[in-house]
């Protein structure tokens, strides 16, 4: 069994509009947290939406030095703020979907290249419109694969070492459940010949708990509740039409309140894109099934109830789920299944990534001892950089 190596990196979107030169964050990730891998956020000056190619041939050359003079290393380019705030690739205007795969997502993967870098990135969501249309929807996400697989063809094309999509946590933003993962690493290689990878966040499962698919018992006990309670809030049931029908249905009660659930059951059946599995909502799940096509995961202290970004500090490690040994042990699990010849070859190295906010009221040394504590908390299991899994845990 070929195993992966590992490396501990961090995001530098802790650094933004504070430590914003590749001297100056390079600095502070070397001297105080003790870390020589970077995942450089495009929103700490490199986003080709808003910074001009003269500046990011700078940016490159200014990495080069640091790397050379300091030994810290950019290994990744990551998407920020800018583009997950649109609709991006899943817009529904064409030219808006060309506009950020030509102009963003392929200066980006050349900004990648030039640095020897990999690639994560995610840049698209789809309307409402579009999700409450099965076939609105299902054209837009064969729209999304091709784009995502373009922009994999990119990143070969530019030296990126890897090109990654990164999961999420709701109906709007595939790939959001194992299964849509799968289904788009292995469509996408399939249609363009390229691999296309997958950031898993291990504080991205939180929300799939919200979007399972109801059973007729709860919603025949919702109706009940909701007879005595207007507040009560109403359970998952996917399109605004199934939501309408079970509303209606509020104050009914023999054939009439059973013909109203088969018909939200009937509308559930039907748009099965709109709702997750149990094991969806498990960060673990996503590393035993996934981690072998991660070449990034990212990490932050979750007790998945959110996705809030929180810093491995004692007080958010008593109530998180994210330790260290455990998602080490998931990533074996991975590893140890059946190679898959549909899905592209296995990555032979993750980068287990601090991915931290910080906030705008945030001070600076708080924000310096928040990312310190938790480098030295994740470098107890992960003593060096560039050991195999296996090798960690023997440690």
């Amino acid at each position: 069994m070929k195993y992966p190596r590992i490396y501990l990196a961090v995001d530098n979107c802790f650094a933004s509009k504070r430590w914003t030169t590749p001297e100056a964050w390079a600095q502070v990730i070397r001297d105080v947290m003790g870390l020589t891998c970077v995942e450089a956020s495009a929103d700490n000056e490199i986003d080709p939406l808003y910074s001009p190619a003269a500046v990011r041939r700078s940016w490159v050359a200014q990495v080069k030095r640091v790397q050379a003079r300091m030994g810290v290393r950019v290994v990744n380019l990551y998407s920020g703020h800018g583009t997950y705030a649109t609709l991006g690739l899943g817009h529904t205007d064409k030219r808006v979907r060309d506009h950020i795969l030509k102009n963003w997502v392929k200066p980006m993967a050349q900004t990648a290249g030039r640095v020897g870098a990999g690639m994560g990135f995610f840049a698209h969501a789809f309307p409402q419109s579009v999700l409450e249309d099965r076939e609105a929807y299902e054209q837009a996400l064969d729209d999304l694969t091709d784009r995502l697989a373009q922009a994999a063809v990119y990143g070969v094309e530019a030296g990126a070492k890897v090109m990654a999509v990164e999961q999420m946590y709701s109906p709007h933003q595939p790939p959001w459940t194992v299964a849509g993962a799968r289904r788009l690493l292995a469509e996408a290689l399939r249609r363009r010949g390229a691999p296309l990878y997958v950031t898993l966040d291990v504080g991205h499962q939180y929300g799939q708990s919200r979007f399972l698919p109801p059973t007729r018992e709860l919603l025949v006990r919702w109706l009940e509740k909701r007879k005595e309670s207007a507040l009560e809030r109403s359970p998952w049931v996917g399109t605004t039409h199934a939501q309408e029908v079970l509303i209606g249905a509020v104050g009914t009660c023999g054939d009439e309140r059973k013909q109203a659930v088969d018909a939200v059951l009937e509308e559930v059946a039907k748009n099965p894109h709109l709702f997750a599995a149990v094991p969806d909502g498990d960060p673990y799940e996503w590393l035993s099934q996934l981690s072998c096509y991660s070449p990034i995961v990212h990490l932050q202290q979750t007790d998945n109830t959110a996705s809030a970004h929180k810093a491995f500090t004692a007080e958010h490690n008593a109530t998180g789920i994210i330790e260290p040994l455990k998602v080490l042990r998931a990533i074996q699990v991975a590893y140890d299944r059946p190679v898959d010849a549909s899905m592209p070859p296995r990555v032979e190295e993750i980068y287990l990534t601090l991915e931290m906010f910080s906030g705008t009221a945030d001070k600076a040394a708080d924000i310096l001892e928040r990312m310190r504590v938790s480098a030295d908390y994740w470098r107890k299991t992960i003593p060096s950089d560039g050991q195999t899994l296996d090798e960690v845990l023997r440690v």
